[in-house]
């Protein structure tokens, strides 16, 4: 099971895709456009007979076919974050590798491998790729560096961050301020799954967490500090002492309770 992080901090408890899944979506896909395409073609031929001539219709045909193979699903893809109206009644999602959503880029490789692998084959090219993938991947998920992963019906996954030990002492001592939520998230989910990323993303991305996270915290680690170390560290002093600072709040809100229910001037209170 992956816990990933989708747009900008959302978090999803997933696992890759079956081949069945991607299968169904595809048909409920393939089933919408052809409703679609039959209700046009009929439009077309009920409100402007005349201006279909030949030349029109190889121009329109060439178009429909653009649209159909690569305009459309790029741009849905990108629009939607990885989803369409088949993925959707699945409860499925096409992200990165890394977890995150698809970016215009990927999208468009997607589709343009997507004409030979779906269209030109008939799906059979896809079908045999996703079967045999341990990630259920199509040869455009394989060059686009993307998986299609579940977001229905997984159950969450709640992982504590701890404390390296060697760095218990420098963390105890250092100025931590508070991180803004979305970055705290996002350093939490990278720590979680960092085991399962790509060796260079997880490399990349630390680094990336790692400059962030550094801005809120004076002193900076020993030398030599492992960014994911330094990342686990940071999180978890912030969860120490955040659960500290609510504990003398609850403690607070309760002498003040009692202070409230006592007379004042000495009065001895009531007896039951």
């Amino acid at each position: 099971m992956d816990e990933i992080v989708i747009g900008e901090g959302v978090l999803l408890d997933s696992r890759a895709a079956s081949a069945a899944s991607r299968l169904l979506a595809a048909l409920i896909d393939l089933a919408v456009l052809f409703v679609v395409l039959i209700g046009l073609t009929i439009l077309l031929a009920t409100t402007a007979p005349g201006f279909m001539t030949e030349e029109t219709s190889r121009i329109l045909s060439v178009v429909t076919l653009a649209t159909i193979t690569v305009i459309y699903p790029t741009t849905l893809e990108t629009l939607t974050r990885g989803r369409s109206l088949g993925k959707l009644v699945v409860g499925i999602r096409v992200v990165r590798d890394d977890g995150g959503p698809l970016v215009l880029r990927q999208s468009l490789i997607r589709a343009l491998v997507g004409v030979v692998e779906l269209w030109a084959s008939a799906g059979s090219i896809a079908l045999v790729c996703s079967m045999v993938h341990p990630r259920s991947k199509r040869v455009g998920d394989i060059l686009a560096g993307t998986y299609a992963v579940r977001v229905r019906g997984a159950a969450k996954v709640r992982t504590t961050v701890g404390m390296p030990p060697m760095l218990a002492g420098w963390a105890q001592a250092a100025d931590v301020a508070r991180l803004p939520d979305g970055l705290a998230l996002a350093v939490r989910q990278f720590l979680v799954r960092a085991t399962r990323l790509h060796p260079a993303s997880r490399v990349a991305l630390g680094s990336r967490l790692t400059a962030e996270v550094a801005r809120f915290v004076n002193p900076g680690p020993p030398p030599g500090t492992h960014p994911e170390a330094f990342l686990a560290a940071v999180l978890a002093e912030r969860r120490r002492r955040e659960l500290d600072a609510q504990l003398r709040a609850d403690a607070r809100d309760a002498a003040d309770a009692q202070l409230l229910h006592r007379l004042p001037h000495g009065v001895p209170d009531p007896v039951d």
